[in-house]
């Protein structure tokens, strides 16, 4: 059963913040170093400190990242930096955004969501790596809070949690123009009636996770942990549970884009491998002339463009390959393990046939040859100046690709979806009181 529940947030004070715009954070897993240190300069008080502070050399056991995370934390709480709200709440959310020259609005909101260690009502799509769960393992070990949420999908036909949310919202709490240029709107509801008619709702739903894979993950470990350190076993105990966005799988206002997929490879000899393609896809080369990317794009785009056929374009320096499957059928050879669905993933014929096949690229040694980017202009700009020897510019992953995966318990390749629009962090704290 999928349990929700509303919960007493932690949001930044108007009257002692500004301008809200300066203490919003994007999620903590895009973040480069040169935008962190923008971000430290933006404001003492942006949400970076907490979520993704600096390291230094001299750091140790008593004195790193995660503790300066939590002393910034009770400070800010001291402070009257942050504040937390009177009564248990949901905090609904809205994002307003352009993506291809159209106008879209996600709505969500903010909940308590039960843990389900073992998958059954919250499904997964992609597989965890260790490095990114162990450092959120010890943020929320320090603060003792989520920080950041993990957006999940459910299924509502009608749309009928939206519209009954829809009808009580006036002005919201928090309006900032984020990171992203896209315009946040999140509000406080206490009402106790639609916090029984969403709880209801969902009791008998499956849930997707969208976007927070390691970050679930890491709330199952922190559960388990404190079970045994405290051998409270417990269900309501406030670590089993986790803050979540909850958006509804049929949002028009949800886009997935494509992740692209740039190779390091120095011993590609492309002829040869092109060559080696025919195998299996129909390919047609194209000369790239000038370094308009906006036209090379443009054109890109269109030559991608499909619903039922499997392409891919395969970029290096001054031309491009497009690469279309003859046949689906060839993929019970690479992947026969594996649900019909799953093979006839794009991303999954590129991984198996293209880079483990051709490239002797695989799980193992994919990190050291395999980068990715959802900037078009990248995927072409990085070969063309050199960091990549080529790319592949993909389509994307469809919605009911990603639940119709979750459901049979499959995982995709690493980087599969890519959901828009992000979201900002910094809106709201769940405390565990612990």
């Amino acid at each position: 059963m999928v349990k929700v529940s509303p919960f007493n947030g932690i949001t930044y004070n108007k009257e002692k913040i500004e301008k809200l715009e300066y203490v919003m954070s994007p999620p903590y897993d895009i973040i480069s170093p040169e935008l962190q240190k923008g971000l430290y300069k933006k404001s003492p008080y942006n949400f970076i400190r907490l979520i993704l502070g600096e390291q230094h050399p001299e750091d140790n056991n008593k004195n790193n990242r995660y503790i300066r995370a939590k002393k910034q934390f009770d400070k800010w709480l001291k402070e009257l930096i942050l504040t937390e709200s009177n009564k248990k709440a949901i905090f609904p959310y809205k994002i307003e955004y352009n993506v291809n020259n159209q106008s879209k609005t996600m709505s969500g909101f903010f909940v308590l969501l039960k843990l389900d260690p073992d998958y059954k009502q919250v499904r997964a799509h992609e597989r965890t790596l260790s490095k990114p769960k162990a450092d959120r393992l010890n943020l929320i070990k320090s603060c003792k809070a989520n920080l950041e949420p993990i957006q999940l999908l459910y299924i509502d036909e009608k749309d009928e949690i939206r519209k009954r949310i829809d009808k009580t919202l006036n002005e919201p709490l928090i309006k900032v123009i984020g990171y992203d240029g896209f315009i946040h709107k999140l509000w406080k509801l206490e009402d106790e009636n639609i916090h029984s008619m969403i709880t209801e709702y969902l009791e008998d739903e499956i849930l997707f996770i969208a976007d927070g894979h390691h970050r679930y993950q890491t709330a199952i470990n922190y559960a388990n942990e404190m079970k045994e350190k405290t051998g409270d076993l417990d269900e309501d105990e406030p670590f089993n549970y986790r803050m979540v966005i909850l958006a509804n799988m049929f949002d028009k206002g949800l886009s997935i884009l494509p992740t692209h997929r740039l190779i390091k490879k120095s011993n590609i000899n492309i002829e040869d491998l092109a060559s080696s393609l025919e195998k299996f896809f129909n390919i047609d080369e194209a000369t790239v002339e000038n370094k308009n990317y906006d036209l090379i794009l443009k054109k890109i785009k269109a030559e991608l463009r499909s619903d039922a056929e499997h392409k891919f374009v395969m970029y290096v320096k001054g031309k491009y390959y497009i690469l279309k499957l003859k046949d689906e059928k060839y993929m019970n050879d690479f992947a026969s393990e594996h649900s019909r669905t799953w093979q006839t993933l794009d991303v999954s014929i590129l991984h198996k046939i293209i880079l483990e096949h051709f490239m002797d690229i695989n799980q193992d040694n994919l990190e050291n040859h395999v980068n990715y980017t959802r900037v078009d202009e990248e995927a072409i700009r990085f070969v063309d100046e050199g960091r990549y020897n080529l790319s592949f510019l993909m389509n994307a992953t469809k919605i009911e690709e990603l639940k119709t995966i979750a459901d049979a318990g499959e995982h995709m390749p690493q980087k599969s979806t890519y959901f828009l629009p992000k979201m900002l962090s910094g809106l709201v704290i769940y405390r565990m009181d612990i």
